[in-house]
C-alpha cells in the first residue's frame, strides 16, 4: 500500500456547466483507486473553458491542449500510471 497517497484535482469551468462531468469523473476515480488516492478535489476555475486534471501538481490532462475532454477509460489509465502502475484496470485496460 502506498503510504503517501496522491491527490487528484479537477479544475473546471462552472459557467460552461462542467461541474457534473467533473463530479462524475471524481466518483469514478475514487471508486477505482480507493486504496491509492488521498482525495479528488473539484475546483471551480475563474478561467472560462478550463478543464484540467492534475495528479498532485502535475497536469495529466488539459482540455485546451488536447482539444477535447478525456474519456473516463483514458483518465483512469493516466491516473493509474502515476499512482499505481502495477494496478490492473480490468475492462479499462482493454
Amino acid at each position: 500500500m502506498n503510504l503517501l497517497k496522491a491527490t487528484v484535482r479537477i479544475t473546471y469551468c462552472p459557467k460552461c456547466g462542467w461541474m457534473l462531468r467533473a463530479a462524475y469523473m471524481a466518483q469514478e476515480l475514487l471508486t477505482t483507486f480507493v486504496d491509492d488516492l488521498h482525495s479528488v478535489n473539484l475546483e471551480p476555475s475563474e478561467i472560462s473553458g478550463r478543464y484540467t486534471v492534475f495528479v498532485d501538481d502535475e497536469i495529466i490532462f488539459d482540455r485546451k491542449r488536447e482539444g477535447r475532454f478525456p474519456e473516463i477509460k483514458e483518465l483512469k489509465q493516466l491516473v493509474r500510471n502515476r499512482v499505481n502502475p502495477e494496478k490492473d484496470l480490468g475492462h479499462s485496460d482493454r
